[in-house]
């Protein structure tokens, strides 16, 4: 009885972690760039005496969804979004580079582009630092950042940097705890030329709400299903202790 106890709390365990996974992918529809997660187990043989007739399951690391999220169209400057494939490079809590799809962008006190989560943009030469003050910000497809200083004529724009937009594979990349993306060597990624973004969008999370419940649901009745095993297993072991005591 020890065998299924353990093959059906094996998988119980794993029902409850990929409950926690769609719960995340469910708190996160309204986010930015958010990219759904999808939660991975497999069935391995349990080897020993006899033969191989029972399975377990084991957790595999989440793998991301990379799909495209909707375009929502904001007409507002400092909102970007990527067209098509490519990330926006942002600086990390910890002064490391890393990598998002958020393109909600904000100027900070002393001229710093910075994402909705407080992440410094990267360009060319490293964080992003705009003039100020400033009456206008342009931003063109190839991610040129021009401004039109306080005061200036109106057909004044300056060019003063570039935002760093990079297209690795996806299958060398990893999400972070903070969300962020970064490849799995922690190298840096190269710029890529052919990434271009569209001024006055924002890319929307590409979490399906609808798909996501229906998954919870089946979840949840596959866990109380394992559970029922569970408690089968306790009853085929108090009817052997009580053939014992008869014997």
């Amino acid at each position: 009885m020890d065998k299924l106890l353990y093959i059906a709390a094996s998988g119980a365990k794993q029902d409850l972690l990929g409950t926690s996974v769609r719960a995340n992918n469910l708190a996160n529809t309204q986010t930015t760039g958010f990219k759904a997660l999808l939660e991975q187990t497999r069935a391995m043989p349990a080897f020993g005496d006899g033969l191989p007739t029972r399975v377990f399951s084991m957790t595999e690391s989440p793998v991301n969804n990379y799909a495209g999220g909707a375009m929502i169209k904001t007409d507002r400057e400092l909102d970007l979004a990527i067209q098509g494939e490519g990330w926006f490079s942002v600086q990390d809590a910890d002064g490391n580079e890393a990598y998002s799809r958020n393109g909600s962008m904000q100027l900070g006190a002393n001229g710093e582009l910075k994402d909705s989560h407080g992440n410094t943009i990267i360009g060319d030469f490293g964080p992003v630092f705009l003039p100020i003050p400033l009456s206008n910000i342009d931003i063109a497809s190839d991610g040129t950042l021009s401004v039109r200083p306080q005061g200036a004529p109106e057909t004044v724009l300056e060019e003063v940097g570039r935002l760093k937009l990079v297209n690795p594979d996806v299958k060398n990349m990893l999400r972070g705890d903070d969300g962020l993306f970064r490849l799995k060597s922690g190298d840096q990624a190269a710029e890529d030329p052919l990434v271009t973004v569209r001024t006055g969008v924002l890319e929307g999370s590409n979490v399906n709400p609808v798909e996501e419940m229906v998954s919870m649901i089946s979840l949840q009745r596959h866990y109380e299903m394992q559970v029922k095993l569970m408690k089968k297993a306790e009853r085929l072991d108090q009817r052997g202790n009580q053939l014992l005591r008869i014997i």
